[in-house]
């Protein structure tokens, strides 16, 4: 039996650093990713973290069939400002420079909010566990977004009905999707169509951005982000071709995809 809730994650600051980028700025990805958020829901249930080289953490391994979805809240556009943080790392273990001081200069989100939702089988263990601490508003470890100074905290747990989603007519989608399938010799081909509806007023909007959905190994145990294109609008769209992601109608006025 299957079981579908959501929460609303806030944070003061988050930097959630993509890892093809180098210095003299390091950036961050705008939108919540997966496996950031199974990481903050670990930290929940008190699973431990990346800990040896090539390894991957028990909380990724325990959580990586969770079906989960995100919507961006108190967004502009889809967007979060963003603002520059320059820090010295003065450990002595961070610069081969005499005196082992790194300037560092990081691109860091202001105050990034997210309605998590996470669709729970309560015939697992790690998934019962996890939606009682939710519930509970109880953390074993501290979350926090990207670092461990950038605490998280989180309210509105809610529960709701939901049924498959099935697309006969132009809809929305209320979370950011994955927008393509892929094809061989690495091409993708469009799942989604945005329909143009005269009537539709007001400024609309649609964020693209490429986030990691887990990790693959790219040999020798070396792991790194495997990602999908995703989307995020508030046009209506029509539903080009068939795909595997799951659409969800939530209490009957809202389709979220979780994935």
């Amino acid at each position: 039996m299957n079981k579908l809730i959501s929460i609303d994650i806030f944070a003061d600051f988050g930097m959630l650093k993509k890892p093809d980028t180098n210095e003299p700025v390091y950036l961050t990805f705008n939108m919540l990713h997966k496996p950031a958020l199974l990481g903050i829901l670990g930290a929940i249930i008190g699973e431990s973290g990346f800990k040896t080289k090539g390894v991957l953490p028990d909380y990724y391994l325990k959580l990586i069939d969770l079906k989960i979805g995100i919507q961006p809240l108190n967004h502009e556009h889809g967007n979060y400002q963003k603002t520059i943080i320059t820090y010295n790392n003065t450990t002595g273990m961070a610069s081969q420079e005499q005196g082992g001081n790194l300037m560092i200069t990081e691109q860091t989100l202001v105050a990034p909010a997210y309605r998590c939702y996470f669709l729970f089988d309560l015939e697992n263990e790690i998934h019962q566990n996890a939606d009682e601490n939710l519930s509970k508003y109880y953390a074993e470890y501290l979350p926090y977004l990207g670092k461990n100074e950038f605490s998280v905290w989180w309210k509105n747990y809610t529960i709701y009905d939901f049924s498959e989603f099935e697309a006969n007519d132009v809809f929305k989608i209320s979370s950011i999707y994955i927008k393509d399938s892929p094809l061989k010799d690495s091409k993708t081909i469009q799942d989604y169509d945005p329909f143009f509806d005269e009537k539709l007023e007001g400024n609309t909007f649609s964020y693209f951005e490429r986030l990691p959905i887990g990790y693959t190994d790219i040999g020798k145990k070396t792991y790194q982000y495997e990602y999908r294109n995703f989307a995020f609008t508030d046009w209506s769209l029509e539903l080009k071709t068939k795909n595997s992601n799951l659409l969800l109608n939530i209490n009957n006025d809202t389709i979220i995809q979780v994935f």
